[in-house]
C-alpha cells in the first residue's frame, strides 16, 4: 500500500504575487508593474511599498496620505458648510490662527518630502533594467513629471500658507478694538499718499470712506476732497475742543496748516511737540497715530457718521499690487500727463515735463501707469483725479478674484504688506471676508463731495452733506398705499 505525499501546507517558497515577486526575465511584464507602481505611488502614496517594497515605509506612507486626505474632507466640509469657523482658525483666531498656519505648513512640507522619498523608493522598486526599452525611459520621466506637479502643488500651498502667516501677523500685528457696525454698516477711512521721503511730511492726497453694509456687503465709496474747508470735528473729539468751529488755518515760520482737510495731520500731530500724544494718548497702541485719529474725527463730523477704522493706502506699494494682480482694466476718457511739473511750472508747456502721456481708450494699466492715472491732476481738476481714484478702486475690487488671489497669491501677499496699514482687528477678518465676496455681487455706489454733487468747494454746507450721506446709506423705504 502506497501512502499519498502529504498536502503542503503554508506558503510556498515563491509566492505567485507579480508585484512582490516579479518574473525579472520577463521584459514586458516587468515594464506592466512597473507602470502599476507609478500609477499607484501617484493615487495611493505608500500603496506600492506595501505592495511591492519595504511594508514598513509603506504602511507609514499610507498612514500620512490617510491623514492627509482626512483633514482635505475636513477642510472642505467646513468651507462648505462651516466657512465662519475655518476663516477663524485661519485668519481670525490671532494666536490661535498663526499656529495653526504653522502646522499646516510643516506638515505640507513633510508630505512633500515623504512624497519624494516614496517617489524614488517606487522606482528602485521597478528595476529600471529588467524593463523593456521604450518603458525603461518613460517610466522614470512621467514618474519625476507627476512628481514635479503634485509635489510642486503641495509646496506651493506651503508657500501660500506661510504667505498667508506673514501677511496677517505684518499687516494686523496691531489692531484697535473689535466693534460692532455702527447703524448697520462698518465705516471705514481710506487714506492714499506717498510715503516718500518720510512720513512726518506726508499730506493725504486721497481720503475716502469705505461704508460696508454688515448684511448686504453693499459698498458705498464717499470721496472726501483733500482741500474740503474748514471741516466740524466729531462730538467728544479732542480736536473739537480746540477747534469748535471747524477746523482752522493756521502758520507759522517752521510749521503750519491752511485750514484743508488733508492738514488735519499737521495740526494733530506734526506741529505738535508731543506729536499727539496728548490728544491721542492710545492711537499708536492701536496700531493708529494721532494724525489719522485727527483726520477720522474731522470725516466723521463732515459725514454724520461713526468711523472706527482706517485703511492707509502707501501708493508706492499700490502699483506693486496692481502690478500683483496682472493689472487694471480701465477706460481712459481724456489724454493725461504722466509725470510731476517743477517748482514754478504754470504757464510752461505740459510736454517740457510730463515723462509720458496716458492716451484715451479702454487699457489694462500696470501698476506705473495706474499709480499716474491716480495722481495726475495738474491738466484736470482735484473733481477729476477724485473720480479717477475711485475707477481705480473699483477696479482693483473687481480684479480679486477667487482665480486672479490663488494663481497670485504671494505675489499679492507681498504687496499687500507694503500697501497697507491698518487698525482694523483680526478678528473681523473672517466676516470682512464675507461680506467682500458679497460687495462683488454689487454695484459699488459713489459719492463725491463736489459742485456736482451740490456740494460748495468754498464754504460746504455740512449738514446737507450729512442728510445726502444719511439718505443714501438708509434709503428711505416706500409706504405701500392701503387700499380703499
Amino acid at each position: 500500500m502506497t501512502l499519498a505525499p502529504p498536502r503542503a501546507t503554508g506558503r510556498p517558497l515563491i509566492e505567485n504575487r507579480p508585484l512582490r515577486h516579479p518574473d525579472s526575465s520577463d521584459a514586458g511584464q516587468m515594464a506592466k508593474r512597473g507602470w502599476w507602481l507609478v500609477v499607484l505611488n501617484l493615487l495611493v502614496p505608500g500603496s506600492a511599498q506595501v505592495l511591492a517594497g519595504n511594508r514598513r515605509l509603506g504602511r507609514f506612507g499610507l498612514r500620512a496620505t490617510v491623514f492627509a486626505w482626512f483633514a482635505l474632507i475636513v477642510t472642505a466640509g467646513l468651507a462648505l458648510f462651516a466657512r465662519p469657523v475655518l476663516l477663524w482658525l485661519t485668519i481670525g483666531g490671532g494666536f490661535l490662527s498663526a499656529a495653526v498656519l504653522t502646522i499646516v505648513q510643516v506638515l505640507l512640507v513633510a508630505y512633500v518630502v515623504l512624497w519624494i522619498v516614496l517617489t524614488f523608493d517606487a522606482l528602485r522598486l521597478v528595476r529600471l533594467v529588467k524593463v523593456s526599452s521604450p518603458s525603461r525611459f518613460a517610466i522614470p520621466v512621467v514618474a519625476l513629471i507627476l512628481l514635479g506637479l503634485v509635489g510642486g502643488g503641495a509646496g506651493y500651498a506651503a508657500t501660500v500658507v506661510g504667505s498667508t502667516r506673514s501677511t496677517i501677523s505684518t499687516i494686523f500685528g496691531q489692531s484697535g478694538p473689535s466693534l460692532p457696525p455702527s447703524d448697520g454698516y462698518y465705516n471705514i477711512l481710506l487714506l492714499g499718499a506717498d510715503s516718500g521721503d518720510g512720513r512726518d511730511s506726508m499730506r493725504f492726497d486721497s481720503i475716502s470712506v469705505v461704508s460696508v453694509n454688515a448684511d448686504t456687503g453693499a459698498v458705498t465709496i464717499t470721496g472726501i476732497p483733500r482741500e474740503l474747508p474748514n471741516a466740524p470735528f466729531s462730538e467728544g473729539s479732542p480736536m473739537q475742543e480746540l477747534y469748535p468751529d471747524g477746523f482752522e488755518g493756521y502758520s507759522s515760520d517752521d510749521c503750519g496748516w491752511n485750514g484743508w482737510m488733508n492738514h488735519v495731520r499737521n495740526a494733530a500731530e506734526i506741529c505738535r511737540e508731543d506729536q499727539g500724544a496728548s490728544l491721542y494718548p492710545d492711537a499708536v497702541a492701536q496700531g493708529s497715530d494721532p494724525g489719522i485719529e485727527a483726520t477720522k474725527d474731522a470725516a466723521e463730523g463732515v459725514l454724520g457718521i461713526e468711523i472706527p477704522y482706517y485703511v492707509f493706502v502707501d501708493m508706492h506699494g499700490f502699483a506693486e499690487l496692481v502690478d500683483a494682480l496682472g493689472g487694471v482694466n480701465i477706460n481712459v476718457t481724456e489724454r493725461l500727463p504722466m509725470g510731476g511739473p517743477p517748482e514754478g511750472w504754470e504757464g510752461t508747456d505740459v510736454n517740457e515735463w510730463a515723462i509720458g502721456w496716458i492716451e484715451p481708450g479702454q487699457q489694462l494699466m500696470n501698476g506705473d501707469t495706474a499709480q499716474w492715472y491716480a495722481r495726475s491732476r495738474y491738466t484736470t481738476s482735484d473733481w477729476d483725479r477724485m473720480k479717477r481714484q475711485r475707477e481705480l478702486q473699483e477696479a482693483i475690487l473687481a480684479q480679486f478674484t477667487p482665480q486672479t488671489v490663488l494663481s497670485r497669491f504671494n505675489e499679492v501677499a507681498a504687496a499687500g504688506t507694503a500697501l497697507i496699514s491698518t487698525d482694523l482687528p483680526q478678528d473681523k477678518l473672517p466676516e470682512f471676508f464675507d461680506l467682500m465676496l458679497k460687495a462683488k455681487e454689487q454695484t459699488v455706489t459713489s459719492i463725491e463731495l463736489t459742485p456736482d454733487f451740490g456740494v460748495d468747494e468754498f464754504e460746504p454746507d455740512y449738514a446737507y452733506i450729512q442728510e445726502m450721506i444719511r439718505q443714501s446709506l438708509h434709503p428711505p423705504t416706500a409706504t405701500p398705499t392701503p387700499e380703499p
